[in-house]
């Protein structure tokens, strides 16, 4: 035992010093020696490129430094074995010239490319900012003088398609890459895209991204072993977006933790492209505010398998709707799934009004006038969400709801529309007959420690379960203004606690 210590002990002290020596062994190429401009006036791309293509050449690989001072650019490749780092007060500019950028085969334009590239980094304390607004409305303006049409172009909503204005990052089937420290800003596009990638870290990133429509702060597309952690988000679009482009592959293993989001739609967002789908995923330590749309949405529509969730830990101030759980088929052969999640230790509180009006890109507004929307877990005839625990959650409602916006009553449940291929959204069935918690197909809901809170009256009971079976209700608080708290309908294999069965009826 002593000699097979021994050898440990050695084999940790021989790791070590490889590492601290191809750290000494590691060079730097600073961009000015190779002909970069500091001061963001003559486009530095092919300086920066240089510095990278020799600096993926080096044995124990490099740094590529971009000093204090702007290097305006257009699309940069990062390539394997490279770290590119901005020194505090460094931005790396993006070009407003749309011609300036490209894309490699499947991805997207981007400021920042990478495909297939492996053990590479962006870190330091300086910014990168896309100039978002006015590379996008260039975009616009090229298309409009015929110049350089954009086939998908947005009529209704006057702008070109987001496929026709660069994000920051496009990474393809990257491996081993981290970006850490710096600060990400002013996309006009989304912020960035992680697609097909394994072995991701983002650690205490600042994102700024209310350029212009589309705005998210994170797209990760069917990746591995992703870790999202001490990031601060500020969004036009969703916070943090998985998707699924492709039914041959899907997220697994994605962990994102104690960040901080602001968004004018949704803060975390399962979908809505998910077509392979979302497997072991943990959310935890989360802070949401001045939040459109859901703190959490979790949306299979496409045909993926949506399974083993864990959420804990939210706290989200002045946010449209807590929780949001759906299965549909917009898409796809058959129905996915969306099955074992488990959401923990939330507090949420909604507001009567539209949490994000001081945004000046906002998410487009909900298309009729309407009460306040409750959480909702649902899929449709056929497809059942499975096994949800709800536990420790406590969500501050506005009530003041009114008869006179969409009025549905008890008796008829069934006119709420199922909306099998709708576009998923907290506000897809129009007005629903809670203020608390929709539940409609649904097989396996465990709910304890619930708390519902309402600052003004609701007419409209806490809950509705449709056509629901194995249901568990333990330890739920709710207001005492309505007798009737909680309406079953179709409800089997039920369970409800003692205190709670005066409150029941049923339909």
């Amino acid at each position: 035992m002593y000699s097979n210590l021994k050898a440990i002990v050695f084999l940790g002290f021989l790791l070590i010093t490889m590492l601290v020596t191809a750290q000494k062994n590691r060079k730097t190429y600073n961009v000015l020696d190779f002909g970069a401009d500091s001061s963001g006036v003559a486009l530095s791309t092919q300086a920066i490129q240089n510095a990278i293509d020799k600096a993926t050449k080096s044995k124990d690989g490099a740094t590529v430094l971009l000093p204090k001072g702007t290097f305006l650019s257009g699309s940069i490749e990062l390539k394997n074995n490279v770290e590119l780092y901005l020194e505090e007060g460094t931005t790396l500019l993006g070009s407003t010239d749309i011609y300036q950028y490209r894309k490699i085969d499947e991805g997207n334009l981007a400021l920042l490319l990478a495909k297939g590239a492996t053990n590479f980094a962006i870190s330091g304390s300086g910014t990168i900012d896309g100039q978002g607004r006015p590379l996008a409305l260039a975009v616009d303006s090229l298309h409009h003088i015929g110049k350089r049409i954009d086939p998908k172009y947005n009529t209704r909503r006057m702008r070109p398609n987001e496929l026709a204005r660069p994000e920051l990052i496009n990474f393809f089937q990257c491996k081993g890459y981290t970006v850490s420290g710096i600060t990400l800003k002013n996309s006009a596009s989304w912020l960035q895209t992680i697609d097909q990638c394994e072995d991701v870290l983002y650690d205490g990133v600042t994102i700024f991204n209310r350029a212009y429509w589309n705005n998210d702060g994170f797209d990760i597309v069917d990746s591995k072993n992703v870790t999202v952690q001490n990031c601060n988000l500020n969004t036009a679009d969703d916070g943090i977006c998985l998707k699924s482009h492709s039914a041959k592959h899907f997220n697994d293993s994605i962990t994102i933790k104690n960040c901080t989001i602001r968004s004018s739609a949704s803060a975390i967002k399962f979908g809505t492209a998910s077509l392979g789908g979302f497997k072991n995923v943990t959310i935890d330590s989360i802070q949401v505010y001045d939040t459109f749309r859901s703190a959490i949405a979790i949306e299979s529509v496409d045909g993926g398998v949506i399974e083993n969730i864990k959420v804990s830990n939210i706290l989200a101030k002045n946010t449209g709707n807590a929780i949001f759980i759906r299965l549909g088929h917009r898409s796809g052969e058959k129905p996915g799934v969306v099955r074992n999640v488990s959401i923990s230790n939330i507090e949420v509180e909604i507001p009567f009004g539209r949490p994000d009006i001081a945004y000046d890109v906002r998410g487009p507004e909900v298309n009729f006038f309407h009460n306040p929307f409750p959480s909702s877990i649902t899929g449709i005839p056929g497809a059942q969400v499975e096994d949800v625990r709800l536990k420790n959650i406590t969500i501050t409602y506005p009530g003041r709801s009114s008869k006179a916006m969409g009025y549905v009553p008890l008796s008829r449940l069934s006119q709420v529309p199922e909306e099998v291929k709708g576009y998923p959204e907290f506000s897809m069935f129009g007005e629903l007959p809670a203020y608390g918690l929709y539940v409609r197909h649904v097989k396996g809901l465990q709910m304890k420690d619930i708390t519902f809170i309402l600052k003004e009256k609701d007419y409209r009971p806490a809950m509705v379960f449709d056509q629901v079976s194995n249901l568990q209700i333990k330890k739920v608080n709710l207001p005492s203004t309505k007798p009737e708290a909680l309406i079953l309908k179709e409800v089997k294999d039920v369970q409800i606690a003692d205190e709670l069965i005066k409150r029941v009826k049923t339909y």
